[in-house]
């Protein structure tokens, strides 16, 4: 479909709750970085030089053409994500905050990220985002030692990752930040240590990876031929088990798989994700979900940088895809999305997306063999994965959606 051919957005009502209501995000994709991380799969590209004016208008454009679908709608958060858009300059941040303001309803106190990582990490440019409009910065630690560091490919040390939150904490009212374990070699001990340093900096919210092995990434390729070795799978259950247990202690349980956080600290973009809620996708590979004529589509960006930018100087949008999602696609998303989360997915959301009750959706006798297993719970609040079944979600979900 052309963009020409499409109407103006007029979402459905919803009829949510308060406590349903999955929210409208807005996601911004700045694709380049200092250098690929071995471990990376993301949209990121190394460049010499970016044409910074270039960039900030086609950003723009295509937030003016997102609009036209969802213009008007109330936003509840906007995502600068990467890549590395610690490295934008603040005056484009600032520009697009002022175009999303112009194109849609965006409330004060709105939640508004952007990633960093601690070798973009300074007093000045930190304060220029904050004038920008940013108040949660999400900061790429990624470990708290310097070993681990260099094996992940980072160019920062424990310290630079200090200073970083040091001088984050002086410009930002709400800090996330990132670290990855299950790494080659990491015993129990060594990463409880590393968890209880990293607790000592009183994080809000935190996200734990454990460390994966991602297609066409530099650690694949050492991974197949036997020079990595991940921990065995009973080894990295351990770590999952003991993590979550001492989060839970320290006052950050897990609301997500991956995400801890302190009462309401919880990354409510990201929540948009899960709950699945309509959201914007602009810049280069970057996806969305939005709901217009009572019916939810998926758009897909360009994903090479330069061609994108071409695409919207030519086209006025980078969008590569525009598909109409059906019952059994919304079905499969709002399952797959909704199960990371510790509540599950809310009866609510079955009835907003589905029409109907997660019993009638999904196949019974599925969900009562999970639920004998103690996989999955199913109640008058919803569907929810139980601890055990969120360690071993892709299996859950590959038998209940199969």
């Amino acid at each position: 479909m052309s963009a020409a051919s499409k109407p103006l957005a007029t979402p459905r009502d919803t009829a949510s709750t308060p406590t349903d209501d999955p929210g409208f995000g807005i996601y911004l994709h700045w694709p380049f970085c200092k250098s690929k991380c071995p471990y990376c799969d993301f949209n990121s590209h190394v460049r010499e030089s970016v044409d910074q004016d270039r960039w900030r208008r086609a950003l723009l454009r295509d937030l003016e053409h997102a609009a036209s679908y969802s213009g008007g709608r109330r936003v509840t958060s906007v995502f600068f994500g990467g890549g590395t858009p610690s490295l934008m300059p603040a005056e484009t941040v600032a520009a697009v905050m002022e175009r999303i303001a112009a194109l849609w309803d965006l409330p004060a106190g709105t939640e508004i990220t952007l990633e960093a990582n601690p070798t973009s990490a300074e007093a000045e440019r930190f304060a220029g985002f904050a004038r920008a409009g940013v108040n949660r910065l999400s900061l790429g630690v990624q470990a708290l030692n310097d070993e681990a560091l260099a094996f992940l490919g980072r160019q920062h040390d424990t310290e630079e990752a200090l200073a970083a939150l040091e001088l984050a904490r002086a410009s930002f009212p709400r800090i996330s930040f990132d670290l990855i374990y299950a790494r080659p070699g990491q015993s129990l001990a060594d990463w409880r240590r590393e968890l209880t340093a990293a607790l000592e900096l009183q994080p809000e919210h935190i996200a734990l990876y454990q460390l994966t092995i991602e297609e066409g990434t530099a650690f694949q390729a050492a991974w197949r031929r036997g020079d990595l070795v991940l921990p065995a799978e009973a080894e990295a259950a351990g770590l999952f088990e003991d993590t979550a247990r001492q989060l839970n202690d320290a006052g950050l349980p897990a609301y997500e798989i991956s995400n801890h956080a302190r009462p309401g600290a919880a990354c409510r973009h990201n929540l948009t994700y899960w709950r699945y809620g309509d959201y914007v996708g602009v810049g280069p590979g970057a996806h969305g979900r939005l709901t217009w004529d009572g019916v939810k589509h998926a758009t897909r960006q360009h994903r090479a940088p330069e061609p994108w930018l071409d695409l919207v100087e030519r086209d006025g949008h980078g969008w590569r895809r525009c598909d109409v999602l059906t019952e059994d696609d919304c079905r499969i998303e709002l399952v797959m999305m909704g199960l990371r989360l510790t509540k599950g997915i809310a009866r609510g959301a079955f009835e907003r997306v589905l029409g109907a009750a997660p019993e009638r959706v999904l196949p019974e006798d599925r969900l009562a063999r999970l639920q004998d297993e103690g996989y999955i719970e199913v109640d008058d609040r919803g569907l929810r994965a139980t601890a055990s079944g969120r360690q071993r979600l892709d299996a859950v979900l590959g038998y209940l959606l199969s």
